[in-house]
């Protein structure tokens, strides 16, 4: 029943959302008496998705009748993700190594961050450990497949941890922080690529995060009642486009120290325990060249759309007229579908005009009323309906699709006199000929 139990949080833990970068501090020993604070986790995020300089700033604050020499134990940093080692010369630590196997993990990489503590006194100040702080980095197998790295951090203990004039610095570059955004091409050619950068607290549901938080949840340091937050820089903040921050609380402002840096900045909720807390932002950077394009695209499609626009309308209407006079489209017939404008009056019809006894009314009802009247002095009115008749020479290719050869026309036009109110003569006169499929209008 216990394996059950452990199996379902596994996969619940899985099928969660994907985690944001983040950090958990971890003591040497159950129920730490202290806890981390100040603390800042700055990220200096610049063009291109490379490794990601870190700095982790903090201290320790002791629980009240403690001294430094009472709370002496190593601490750990859990971060979900690959770090560069910054001294390849130096040996690794074997004894962390171990420990981490022991685990029943399969380690990927070790190393060396570096860490230094600094005065807040005197800012320019600056010790550094000469061994700096070990690291291991590890994956976990088994029946899910292979997981993403996470890396464990050993932070030397030093009586500068528990002073409060001073603050640690841990430096490290966390590869894999930057996912790029996928846009389409067109989008990336005029505002180039865009990523997500996100850093956060607390955050342990991806593997192999899990496992070794719930073998050291006795040991995780909580938050103290200090300042804590979480910041990216971006420099060159002039050639930067932000898309999109998360949380809406975070804080956007200028660096007042950094010239043209950008700072994104959010503060950790202590009271919220050890929920994750995340800073999360969607950023890309402009060359140039895309910065010209930008200002001078829609500028260049004003002027073409000026001055191509009637050139390209009058072009568009010419090639529609000319795939309609030489292709159709529809159920086919013998000869092809005829096109008719104007009115063409049949014979049936002009046989029902009588002159001298049919009256103009009986007319337009029975022509209609699209006519051309001509009026003379002597008060005589003729009455003049025209027509064209396209009639194509067409051949079927397939299906709906035909093609036309020619087109034979015959233009009718019939005049209507008529004396008063009475029809005294009608004349119909109609001519044929052959155009080519290109005179076709």
């Amino acid at each position: 029943m216990r394996r059950l139990a452990w199996c379902l949080t596994v996969v619940a833990i899985i099928l969660a959302a994907a985690p944001a970068q983040a950090q958990l501090f971890v003591a040497s020993r159950s129920d730490p008496p202290f806890t981390v604070g100040p603390l800042m986790v700055r990220a200096t995020v610049t063009e291109g998705p490379g490794p990601v300089p870190v700095v982790v700033g903090f201290s320790l604050q002791l629980a009240p009748n403690r001294s430094p020499a009472d709370v002496a134990q190593d601490v750990f940093l859990l971060w979900p993700g690959e770090v560069v080692n910054a001294a390849p010369d130096r040996k690794a630590d074997a004894t962390l190594a171990r420990y981490v196997t022991d685990q029943g993990f399969e380690i990927t990489g070790e190393g060396h961050v570096k860490l230094v503590a600094r005065n807040l006194g005197d800012a320019g100040t600056v010790e550094a450990l000469p061994s700096g702080a070990p690291f291991v980095t590890f994956v976990q197998t088994g029946p899910l497949g292979l997981s993403g790295p996470a890396t464990f951090v050993r932070i030397p203990w030093t009586p500068r941890l528990a002073d409060r004039s001073w603050l640690m610095e841990l430096t490290l570059d966390a590869a894999g922080l930057i996912k790029p955004v996928k846009v389409g091409w067109a989008e990336r050619l005029v505002r180039g690529t865009h990523y997500r950068v996100a850093v956060g607290f607390h955050e342990v549901r991806d593997r192999p995060l899990f496992p070794m938080y719930f073998a050291h949840r006795d040991r995780v340091v909580r938050l103290a009642d200090a300042p804590a937050e979480l910041v990216v820089q971006f420099p060159q903040s002039d050639r930067l486009k932000i898309d999109d921050v998360y949380p809406p609380t975070a804080i956007r402002r200028l660096s007042e120290t950094l010239e043209t840096t950008e700072v994104v900045s959010l503060f950790l909720d202590r009271s919220d325990g050890i929920t994750p807390q995340q800073l999360a932002v969607q950023f890309g950077y402009f060359s140039r060249t895309q910065t010209v394009l930008l200002v001078a695209a829609p500028l260049l499609i004003f002027v073409l759309g000026q001055a191509m626009g009637p050139l390209l309308g009058r072009g568009l209407l010419r090639v529609i007229d000319v795939v309609s006079a030489r292709v159709q489209l529809g159920g086919w017939r013998v000869g092809g579908r005829d096109r008719q404008q104007g009115v063409i009056l049949p014979r049936e019809t002009l046989e029902r005009l009588v002159p001298g006894k049919t009256t103009r009314e009986e007319v337009l009802r029975l022509c209609g009323t699209e006519v051309e009247r001509q009026d003379q002095l002597s008060g005589r009115t003729t009455l003049i309906y025209r027509g064209r008749r396209l009639v194509p020479e067409a051949h079927r290719v397939f299906g709906w699709l035909s093609t036309v050869r020619r087109w034979d026309v015959e233009r009718h036009e019939v005049r209507i006199e008529l004396d008063g109110d009475l029809v005294r003569d009608v004349q119909a006169e109609v001519r044929r000929y052959r155009l080519g499929a290109e005179e076709a209008r």
